[in-house]
């Protein structure tokens, strides 16, 4: 993909991948430029998305970003705060994170899945309001559906490797599974 054309996605919206009654509904910061692109979510090269999301038990095999769809099989789905594509999150105001928090209680209080799982602690804090958020579940509900913050899996979050974010989001997928009539015993 050329420069030229990454810098044509800039502003693009990527649809969602969902449907009523997820299991998880995975809520990205913002689509990248490449994803605006290819219109593929987490479809940039070093993002750790997919990888981490087989690592944690959530897929069968590692998905491509062009395979997006198959995770509805799987009772997941992917969505953003922020609609636009940008090059970098950083490029987003505080204001377009709240508004996003609004628009995404919204669809969540419409597609009812069990749990919401914002890949992003700063996100989730700003579109929230919830300034000490942290890693891990949360205590309050967002459109019914149960709330994890989850480590953000581009490449520029250095603090996290892809085994560490494995681990992070296996915790989730055990508490899925043990909140879901479909994975009990």
């Amino acid at each position: 993909m050329t420069p030229e054309e990454l810098q044509a996605a800039r502003d693009r919206t990527v649809p969602d991948v969902a449907a009523g009654g997820l299991r998880v509904l995975f809520c990205g910061i913002n689509p990248s430029l490449m994803t605006g692109a290819t219109g593929h979510h987490f479809a940039r090269p070093g993002n750790r998305f997919w990888p981490v999301l087989h690592l944690s038990g959530f897929t069968p095999r590692q998905l491509k970003p062009s395979e997006q769809s198959e995770l509805l099989d799987h009772g997941l789905g992917i969505t953003n705060v922020v609609a636009r594509a940008t090059a970098r999150a950083d490029e987003l105001a505080a204001e377009e994170f709240r508004e996003g928090g609004v628009l995404l209680a919204a669809k969540v209080e419409r597609l009812r899945p069990q749990w919401l799982a914002v890949v992003g602690v700063t996100a989730y804090r700003t579109a929230f309001g919830d300034r000490r958020a942290q890693i891990g579940p949360q205590d309050r509900t967002t459109g019914g559906a149960r709330v994890w913050v989850l480590p953000n899996p581009s490449g520029l979050n250095a603090h996290w490797t892809a085994r560490t974010m494995a681990e992070e989001y296996g915790r989730l997928r055990t508490a899925v599974d043990s909140t879901d009539p479909r994975h009990s015993a």
